[in-house]
């Protein structure tokens, strides 16, 4: 849709979307239009210049006295049916006209305007507490050209404010006009976060307040605890009204709570009902959880029936305890993706063995040489090494018969080049000395007495 239907929106909270945008008979039905102010207040005025107005235009708007400044909301064949809505009837009620779009020296105005009525409403309050009145100024608004003010009270009695009014007109030279507003709609002008995270019902789209009683609590099972249920506004929270018809409307079937169920060996009392998943839980004692049994609303009606015949059941669970309990999953599967992580990859843990035999130092071994089981676990290698037991020699003893054998060889190549021979030879010499164990050197004998005795 067009700029003028919905993308054009407006930060007021009774902003509405103009559906009907794109239909140029809708938009020329008719010469009323929507005018929304400072929070909750709206109004409707004729277009009787026949202006171009389109949502989202800041007007003049005629006012008593002076004029006042506001913004288009809606226009056209919706207008109508808003006003038929809010029960605005324009053959009763005079409906005031749209003097002009609004000029540089009218925006002016109204921010001057805007900006005196914070410090007007902590001044208000100080004066209502030296008169000593029961009330409470919430918030003020001043029209559009600064010449009026509209002062909002909260008040739980009826309060004679006849001299506030002459206090108000002599210190802020303004006409004053005094209205009363409730607690939730004080917290809707006002605005802020509730517990839920999101800006409060009231200050973001609620505009016709219900009043909200504790059984609302008590059909939805939610702790009674004050401090919970109030909200902001130190009253009941609107939202606990959102949900309670669906409540009523399922627990319609679902049997009293005050019901007890008999059985051979004890009485249990009811402790919990799951309205939406149709179950109901009991305890063995009134006043604590002990030994609780689920059971569907069919079962616990059938165990009522009993009762009331005089006969008590064995147990609550019937014939469903041998039965094993299935699994139900809350989904269903229809193109077989069975989980998200199908598609990685699984490292998989080699074990430790692995790693050993991947080593290449390990594979040149024979098979002998990594250890003695190796032939034991083998049948096949038993056989071998019984028939050619030279090829399965000890590694040590190959080695040996190797060096022997290239012995001479080393001695010819070292004989060439006596000089390299000989460092090779001495090399050699200590290299196996250094790995042989020292030999213990023997205990020269004692001579001395010898001499002496000759």
């Amino acid at each position: 849709m067009n700029f003028r239907g919905l993308s054009k929106k407006t930060d007021k909270k009774l902003d509405t979307s103009n559906w009907l945008c794109d239909i140029p008979e809708a938009q020329a039905a008719t010469d009323f239009v929507e005018v929304i102010f400072k929070n909750t207040r709206k109004g409707y005025f004729r277009n009787s210049n026949n202006l171009k107005l389109d949502k989202g235009d800041v007007v003049a708007v005629e006012s008593s006295p002076g004029h006042d400044i506001g913004t288009i909301s809606l226009i056209g064949q919706l207008v109508l049916l808003q006003m038929k809505k809010n029960k605005v009837d324009p053959a009763k009620t005079e409906i005031k006209r749209v003097y002009r779009k609004a000029r540089t020296t009218d925006l002016e105005k109204y921010e001057e305007a805007k900006a005196r009525e914070y410090p007007t409403m902590i001044r208000a309050r100080k004066l209502a507490e030296e008169l000593k009145l029961n009330m409470k100024i919430g918030d003020v608004e001043f029209q559009g050209d600064g010449n009026k003010a509209i002062f909002y009270y909260i008040a739980d009695e009826r309060v004679d404010f006849r001299q506030l009014i002459k206090v108000f007109a002599e210190n802020f030279n303004v006409r004053v006009e005094m209205k009363q507003i409730g607690a939730r709609q004080e917290a809707g002008r006002i605005g802020g976060i509730g517990p839920c995270g999101r800006s409060l019902c009231c200050s973001s789209w609620m505009s016709n307040f219900v009043s909200v009683a504790t059984s609302a609590a008590r059909y939805q099972e939610i702790s009674l605890n004050p401090q919970k249920l109030a909200g902001q506004c130190a009253k009941l929270k609107c939202c606990m009204n959102f949900e309670v018809d669906a409540y009523v409307e399922a627990q319609k079937d679902i049997p009293s709570k005050e019901i007890h169920l008999e059985t051979k060996d004890a009485t249990f009392y009811h402790f919990k009902t799951d309205v939406f998943g149709r179950t109901m839980q009991y305890s063995s004692s009134p006043t604590m959880a002990a030994n609780i049994v689920t059971l569907p609303v069919e079962r616990v009606k059938e165990i009522i029936a009993l009762n009331k015949q005089g006969v008590k059941v064995d147990s609550l669970e019937g014939d469903s305890t041998g039965q094993k309990n299935e699994k139900q999953t809350d989904y269903e599967n229809v193109v077989g993706q069975d989980s998200l992580t199908r598609f990685d990859k699984k490292k998989k843990n080699k074990p430790k063995n692995n790693r050993r035999n991947e080593n290449p130092s390990n594979n040149n071994r024979p098979d002998e040489a990594k250890g003695e089981n190796a032939s034991a676990n083998n049948p096949e290698k038993k056989e071998n090494e019984n028939r050619h037991p030279e090829r399965h020699k000890p590694a040590e003893n190959q080695n040996s018969e190797n060096q022997n054998t290239n012995a001479p060889n080393n001695n010819r190549n070292n004989n060439n080049r006596p000089e390299q021979g000989a460092k090779n030879v001495n090399n050699a010499n200590r290299h196996n000395n250094n790995n042989r164990k020292p030999k213990p050197r023997p205990i020269k004998p004692d001579r001395s007495n010898e001499e002496k005795s000759e």
